[in-house]
């Protein structure tokens, strides 16, 4: 319940620090759209690096529709196929960087993914390109196309949990918002998929 006797002007100028506090509605604070490729299993012929299913280039096309109404200043990507194909779908001039790849990790007999890279070495990875995102577009909406365990692994760091803690997929070519200012990172959404319903 909200302390109503507190005064209206009160308030309000707490609810506006508060925000403040979260990124929003504060002055050069870039937001980052990190997208999960789209995607690429349905028909697969090529296990290594596949390219989009004909599902995944419809998935595309959705987000590519959804963002007409407001284009990004820049698209970044992976260099895997899935991810590159899917941002080349939402932009002309896409920015490759090796850095976005996915986890690294291999498939047990058993049909398990193990995982190789470190969660910190990902952390790294991924917190270096997204400040040097965010310093060459402040102020400004980026899109980042890349995969799903190097996003969780990086967005559970960002909301300062513990490796392996949030237990959450992102779907393909969902949106999951970062809003960044300097050393200060917030997230601002979790694998929004309005643009697939």
């Amino acid at each position: 319940m909200l302390p109503m006797g507190a005064g209206p002007e009160r308030l309000t100028d707490a609810m506006r620090s508060l925000e403040s506090a979260f990124l929003l509605g504060v002055e050069g604070v870039s937001e980052i759209w990190l997208v999960r490729h789209a995607d690429c299993y349905d028909e697969m012929s090529d296990g290594a690096d596949p390219p989009l299913s004909r599902r995944g280039r419809e998935q595309s096309a959705l987000l590519a529709n959804r963002i007409k109404r407001a284009p990004p200043a820049a698209v970044y990507s992976s260099p895997y196929r899935r991810a590159l194909e899917t941002a080349r779908l939402l932009a002309d001039d896409v920015t490759v960087d090796p850095r976005l790849v996915e986890m690294e990790m291999q498939l047990s007999e058993e049909g398990v993914f193990e995982f190789i890279e470190k969660p910190d070495a990902v952390i790294d990875r991924m917190g270096a390109v997204i400040n040097e995102i965010a310093e060459a577009h402040p102020g400004q909406r980026v899109i980042v196309v890349t995969h799903g365990a190097a996003m969780i692994v990086y967005l559970t760091h960002v909301l300062r949990m513990e490796a392996g803690q949030l237990r959450f997929l992102p779907f393909y070519t969902s949106v999951s918002v970062l809003r960044v200012l300097g050393d200060v990172q917030m997230v601002g959404s979790l694998g929004d998929t309005a643009h697939l319903e």
